[in-house]
């Protein structure tokens, strides 16, 4: 009798392991055999090794298999990822947002894809025209003098915006004395990464009550060493910071510099611009706010608008249009620019998708989605909130809601446990444990692309784990997933005993 499949361990309800078409799957050298293969080598050549003595002196070992079991293996792996396209994402911070197959569509198209970054800008006019009108609709959108398009993500943007401060700043003859930046208690932490990346000391300002940041409590924090203030809007507690032009005014008047975080700027495209605040500086992740899901480390894109004052400032390479002619300007001799911070142009296929989820959406369409994903929250919020509770009370929120843990309290059920449970109702958890002000935390960004019905759908999954939590059923929890392809792993052995190695079982 052939034996159970030793990948399947210890786990099942079945002899395969599989659950009636969900199918358990090994990895791929687990599969096939060593003296088996799917194509047919000639012998390799007698040649002189060069190696040393370090060539491998036995068989690697390595099974072989054939195409179908080879295709089966990608196939089912495939199946076992959850995204946007199989279901509702309501994972905050980074949003899950959908990608119309238009946008797709156009990033294939030949001159796009094939482009390469060092093909001469003659054969590139079309794509550099496709740039020009993305950096309009991105300073259109935001209020802002320039654009610098070659930061890779939101993270590089940050990067990208403090170092043209810092260059006005040493451009002024103040490097040496303003060299401490702001950051509010709920910033993201990447802030206070770039900070410190760039030689500033950090020096935090408390959250209000409310959860928001007081113009007054900047005031407090500024000084003859600020550099900067770094801060969120709306911020990471789905809140918008309503004295923004305060604080911004207030930095300003001791000489400093405004840099906003702008991943959340979704929720106000085309309905309030930052350059309007006050806002010196400001990065756009192009992967959330004009879609392309970014999740598991998927290509990203984060442009950085700056105002009149650290516009000279702005990286290589830049656009500059002569007449009919587009030139992309790569060598920084005679400008105020800070040099390159990455190689090459930026991510042409995440431009094509975002300029033509503008295009599709039109100004007004961009206007409408982020009023939707605004809506979208706020319904999740009216809906569960005499079930869970909010850790800055009973208020409208802009395109994600925050729920933390109080409601838990007595049950046994923690946010990590809630969240498993969620699992096996199908639907990948919401942030978790972010942002640190709420304990507990629970983000959740529906986004603007949910209908009605998915909404109503998961508010009554979640009402209906929420009764069980408080009904007593922790066990449910405790053991949560139950369905998934692998259950939950012990936190505390997984983290101070890692297992990084495969071992046959």
């Amino acid at each position: 009798m052939l034996d159970r499949p030793a990948h399947i361990g210890e786990t099942p309800d079945t002899f395969t392991g599989n659950r009636a078409l969900d199918q358990e799957e090994p990895l791929l050298f687990e599969i096939g055999r060593p003296d088996a293969t799917g194509v047919d080598l000639e012998d390799a050549p007698d040649v002189a090794p060069r190696l040393g003595g370090l060539e491998r002196k036995e068989a690697i070992g390595l099974p072989g298999l054939t195409e179908p079991e080879t295709m089966r293996h990608y196939v089912r792996l495939s199946r076992k990822n959850y995204s946007i396209d199989a279901g509702l994402y309501p994972l905050g911070s980074c949003t899950m947002k959908h990608n119309p197959r238009l946008n797709e569509k156009m990033a294939r198209l030949e001159g796009f894809a094939d482009i390469h970054p060092l093909q001469p800008q003659s054969t590139a006019q079309g794509a550099l025209e496709l740039l020009e009108t993305l950096a309009h609709w991105l300073m259109t959108l935001t209020g802002m003098r320039a654009v610098a398009l070659s930061p890779k993500a939101g993270a590089h943007g940050e990067l990208c915006g403090m170092m043209a401060i810092k260059s006005a700043i040493v451009a002024k003859g103040e490097g040496a004395t303003r060299n401490v930046v702001l950051i509010p208690q709920s910033a993201h932490g990447t802030n206070p990464a770039t900070a410190a990346l760039l030689g500033f000391s950090v020096r935090v300002v408390p959250a209000a009550e409310d959860g928001t940041v007081r113009a007054q409590a900047v005031r407090e924090a500024l000084g003859p060493d600020v550099a900067a203030i770094m801060l969120t809007n709306p911020n990471t507690c789905g809140l918008f910071e309503r004295e923004i032009v305060e604080i911004a005014e207030a930095v300003h008047d001791a000489g400093a510099y405004f840099y906003c975080d702008g991943a959340n700027f979704n929720a106000i495209a085309g309905v309030a611009r930052p350059g309007d605040f006050g806002v010196d500086a400001m990065h756009i992740n192009l992967h959330k706010t004009f879609s392309t899901p970014h999740g598991g480390g998927g290509p990203g894109a984060g442009p950085v608008v700056l105002s009149e004052r650290l516009a000279p400032f702005a990286p290589i390479p830049f656009l500059r249009r002569e007449g009919e002619k587009i030139e992309l300007v790569e060598h920084a001799s005679g400008t105020q620019s800070f040099g390159r911070m990455t190689a090459f142009h930026g991510q042409m296929g995440m431009f094509v998708r975002a300029l033509a989820y503008m295009l599709a959406h039109g100004g007004d369409g961009v206007t409408q989605a982020s009023k939707d994903a605004v809506l979208s929250a706020n319904y999740v919020r009216a809906s569960l909130r005499d079930v869970m509770t909010q850790p800055f009370g009973d208020r409208p929120c802009m395109h994600e809601v925050l729920f933390d843990d109080a409601w838990l309290k007595g049950t046994g059920v923690t946010t990590l446990d809630f969240a498993k449970a969620m699992i096996d109702e199908g639907y990948h958890p919401m942030t978790m444990y972010f942002p640190l002000v709420a304990h507990g935390a629970m983000l959740i960004e529906p986004t603007e692309s949910e209908s009605k019905a998915s909404l109503d759908l998961f508010v009554a999954t979640l009402r209906s784990l929420a009764k069980s939590a408080k009904d007593g059923d922790a066990q449910r929890f405790a053991q949560a997933p139950r369905y998934a392809p692998r259950r939950r792993v012990d936190e505390t052995l997984a983290a101070r005993k890692p297992v990084l190695r495969w071992r046959a079982a």
